[in-house]
């Protein structure tokens, strides 16, 4: 039997008592807002997590130690602590819907203990690490380079096209992004919706200008091997993941490379708004909270630097400046 959901049916509370699947429909069916790929993960969520449980309770008798209840079972259950946050965020986005509709007094999922996720810990490659890296993913070398040097997300990779790079001033303009949603490649803005420019190192200048040259402005700057958009899925089965396992990397994502993307620019000095605005998060507290070892590190090297500075000062600087710069360590 089909789900008020699915059906796309919104049942009139003149007529019948409203329950949540006849809510979760209305609510679902107005998220015009979101972009393809969250749009199919809430639908999704809904569909195996919410719905099952709650479609035929009637909204009103939704209660706030009820939720907890769901909570806990299905923490029980084994379901990830991240999909059942997610899986409660669903609900309670459409519970306040019925909040501000004036259905519900409050919402009751607000203030219901979640599981907690654990921290992974971030990779963080070495420009040995990454050389090797694409070295074992030839032909696509350049692929990994750049993902690991530009802190590009994949969808944003596979949609650059080449009229957004500018290799004079060595910048790649970020202005599109492309999912896979029911198999099918769906083009729209990136993440945060705003288009940011992200500096192009000097030495992947070249590789770029030859990947280009001959393509019109509005091609793809990498595809398939076909000539066509670009899968992470196929691309992680077919070259990145025995790739990473080869050097001794098994495990590593491509969208981890962002994290080496940052390495170097911290490592040089970079704050945290520059960072932010080279990785696109929507603020400047997202990219602490996901770099934070790195930072870390950084605040390390500084302090660091500054002890040197004040030795130098005090007239020992030759021995000091005899030692050399060393390693910078990207990880």
């Amino acid at each position: 039997m089909k789900t008020a959901l699915a059906r796309g049916e919104w049942v009139d509370p003149a007529f019948s008592r409203v329950t949540v699947g006849d809510w979760a429909a209305r609510w679902f069916a107005n998220q015009v807002q979101l972009k393809p790929s969250t749009r199919q993960r809430y639908g999704s969520l809904l569909r195996r997590q919410v719905l099952p449980v709650w479609e035929r309770v009637p909204l009103s008798a939704v209660t706030h130690a009820d939720v907890g209840e769901w909570v806990r079972r299905t923490t029980q259950a084994g379901l990830a602590p991240s999909t059942v946050r997610q899986a409660h965020r669903v609900f309670s986005l459409l519970l306040a819907l019925a909040v501000r509709d004036g259905r519900l007094t409050r919402n009751v999922a607000s203030g219901v203990r979640l599981p907690r996720v654990g921290r992974a810990e971030k990779v963080f490659l070495t420009h040995g690490q990454v050389g090797e890296l694409a070295a074992a993913a030839e032909p696509y070398g350049l692929i990994i380079r750049v993902l690991a040097y530009t802190g590009l997300r994949w969808g944003e990779l596979a949609a650059l096209r080449v009229r957004r790079v500018d290799l004079v001033k060595r910048r790649l303009l970020v202005a599109e992004s492309v999912t896979e949603v029911n198999g099918r490649a769906v083009f729209g803005t990136p993440k945060t919706h705003q288009r940011r420019s992200v500096p192009l190192p000097r030495f992947l200048v070249e590789p770029i200008a030859a990947q280009i040259a001959g393509r019109s402005g509005d091609e793809l700057v990498f595809t398939s091997p076909a000539g066509e958009v670009l899968r992470n899925n196929n691309f992680r089965r077919r070259v990145f993941d025995r790739a990473a396992e080869s050097v001794g990397l098994a495990g590593l994502t491509p969208h981890e490379l962002r994290h080496t993307a940052a390495s170097p620019a911290v490592a040089e000095g970079a704050d945290v708004k520059a960072v932010q605005r080279m990785l696109g998060h929507a603020s400047a507290t997202l990219t602490l909270d996901v770099n934070a070892d790195l930072f870390e590190h950084g605040l390390d090297r500084a302090a660091g630097r500054a002890a040197a500075d004040s030795v130098r000062t005090e007239g020992v600087g030759p021995d000091l400046d005899a030692i050399g710069p060393g390693r910078r360590q990207h990880g």
